[in-house]
């Protein structure tokens, strides 16, 4: 991380999953770090990592009896994990979801099984006076973590796990689509991991990366970085399209403003809405996304987006080519968008559109003259 740039391009924590202890707890109940893994102990490891300066660490753990391999799980000993957890020196919990405990024995269910830690985090927090762990769900969509999981956590994932293909990440896309709003700052929708080893190509791997950053996604590497290519590298330290990520001022993700392919609001697992965008910091964000498995172009009116004023013109600035794409009046076209493939624009108010454009609106439909005149109708 450090040597490859990614420390520098905002990579700061390092994520310990399932597998890291042993398979039984000590006979005080402890949690036991694997002693053939982490043969120097977690707090070893977590303060080279400190010491290194990525200074977050990220824990797991398990909601049910046990985690997805069959490690212990933290349910009914959510008190002594989170103190033990934060005693390694860890910051941020991710909190999966296997090995759920029988009905009669949780008479809870799944919001009150994930309220148990996130109540332990909360006075851990207050008894220790140390800041509280950062709470990650692993919620796995189906019961729409979305509607209620920000009340106990910071993120939630909102899906099963990703597939390094291009069916997983359009499947993942589609499925988000009609959830974007419920990412800001307080909560963001976890589409899983970004660049994970296997069958996606370059293309491909820029949407996948595109359409996790700018849907506010949090950002997890999950492939094998000693074999990281330089493409891979290049697509995870694209720093504008971490900036839209990252935005200090806007936390919300961008939405569909139209499909494409397929009638607004279809739901489509192969073919996910094309036409995206967003408000950030310094302009409108837009997101093209070619479901097709060949090249197309992609036209759309400025005003389409909510976000973009009529009677305007706007810079285009190409956030993978990182060049100043002129202005546009009304209209833009992406020219030949290759198979599965993005395009991410900032656009940028640069004032009045040219006068003596006709007709006067872009949006023909109901346009009036104050004589009461209707353009569409002449």
């Amino acid at each position: 991380m450090k040597t490859l740039g990614l420390a520098d391009a905002g990579y700061n924590h390092v994520n310990i999953d399932d597998c890291y202890s042993e398979k039984r707890r000590d006979a005080d109940g402890n949690i036991v770090a694997s002693a053939t893994k982490f043969p120097s102990g977690m707090k070893n490891l977590t303060d080279k990592i400190h010491e290194m300066g990525l200074y977050r660490s990220i824990q797991y753990s398990d909601s049910g009896w046990f985690t997805c391999q069959m490690y212990p799980g933290s349910f009914q000993n959510e008190a002594r994990d989170a103190k033990l957890f934060q005693d390694w020196g860890f910051d941020y919990l991710k909190y999966d979801n296997c090995a759920i405990p029988f009905d009669d024995v949780i008479k809870e269910g799944m919001v009150g099984k994930f309220q148990r830690m996130s109540d332990a985090i909360k006075e851990l927090a207050k008894t220790s006076g140390k800041p509280p762990l950062q709470f990650s769900l692993c919620q796995w969509g189906w019961e729409q973590p979305w509607l209620w999981a920000r009340e106990f956590g910071q993120s939630w994932r909102t899906t099963g796990d990703i597939e390094a293909n291009w069916r997983s990440v359009a499947n993942i896309i589609n499925r988000n689509s009609f959830i974007a709003w419920a990412s800001d700052f307080y909560g963001h929708n976890d589409l899983d991991m970004v660049s994970r080893n296997g069958e996606l190509t370059y293309e491909e791997s820029k949407t996948h990366f595109t359409a996790w950053a700018l849907m506010k996604s949090p950002l997890l590497i999950g492939t094998d970085l000693r074999r990281a290519t330089n493409q891979t590298i290049e697509i995870l330290t694209n720093r504008e399209i971490i900036a839209i990520n990252q935005d200090p001022v806007v936390g919300t993700s961008v939405s569909p403003f139209r499909w494409g392919t397929n009638p607004d609001w279809t739901f489509n697992n192969t073919h996910p809405a094309q036409y995206w965008s967003g408000e950030s910091e310094n302009g409108t964000v837009v997101m093209l996304i070619n479901t097709l498995d060949e090249p197309q172009d992609m036209t759309f009116k400025l005003t389409e987006s909510p976000w973009v004023r009529a009677g305007r013109q706007y810079s285009v600035r190409d956030l993978w080519a990182h060049t100043d794409n002129g202005t546009a009046v009304r209209n833009f076209t992406a020219k030949s968008v290759l198979p599965h493939g993005v395009v991410a624009l900032l656009l940028k108010d640069a004032g009045d559109e040219p006068g003596g454009l006709y007709p006067p609106c872009v949006e023909l439909e109901w346009c009036t003259h104050q004589n009461g005149t209707r353009y569409d109708q002449l």
